[in-house]
């Protein structure tokens, strides 16, 4: 059984799942070693009824579009030089969009690994530390959040780049979710 639909959209469980499983596929897409990509989820049978010739933009006008889906909206690059969780303590979303989504890579090392972290290291220190680690895993973080607290994440390490060894959950990036859904508090 694939893993995919006939046109490329993942089989997925519910409309969260499958948006951050389509900003994965499109981020794998790109490459890697690629800035961070924020992206507005909007209600796909909203944005059909209220902007018609965005959803044809965005292939989105014929009926076979999933009416409990979310469409991803790509926002404008993230500020250089900005720390991310600065940047995403700026951000308020008007109430036409349904949720939220950020992609970005990084640097992981396993929990055995993290027992031999030296102490006192500053935030460059530590960065160049794991860096250098040999059991260092390049991974793309997806995470998406909807206004009412749902969350899903996908996870792609670097060294296992395929769509069938994306792992999905919604506990797996808890630090990154919780900023996401800070976007939406008054």
């Amino acid at each position: 059984m694939s893993n995919t639909a006939t046109e490329g959209t993942p089989l997925a469980a519910n409309p969260l799942t499958r948006a951050v499983l389509e900003i994965d596929s499109y981020a794998s897409g790109l490459g890697w070693d690629r800035p961070a990509r924020l992206f507005a989820l909007v209600d796909t049978a909203k944005l059909r009824a209220s902007e018609p010739a965005l959803a044809d933009q965005l292939g989105l006008d014929g009926d076979d579009a999933a009416p409990a889906g979310l469409t991803p909206i790509e926002q404008d690059e993230l500020p250089a030089g900005q720390a991310l969780d600065e940047f995403l303590a700026t951000i308020a979303w008007p109430d036409v969009i349904a949720g939220c989504a950020l992609t970005v890579e990084r640097l992981m090392l396993p929990p055995s690994a993290e027992a031999a972290i030296p102490e006192d290291l500053d935030d460059k220190a530590l960065t160049a530390w794991v860096a250098a680690h040999p059991e260092r895993q390049e991974v793309r973080m997806t995470v998406g959040v909807l206004r009412d607290g749902t969350r899903e994440s996908a996870v792609r390490l670097r060294a296992k780049d395929s769509d069938t060894e994306v792992l999905t959950g919604k506990d797996l990036v808890p630090g990154l979710a919780d900023a996401l859904t800070a976007t939406f508090e008054d």
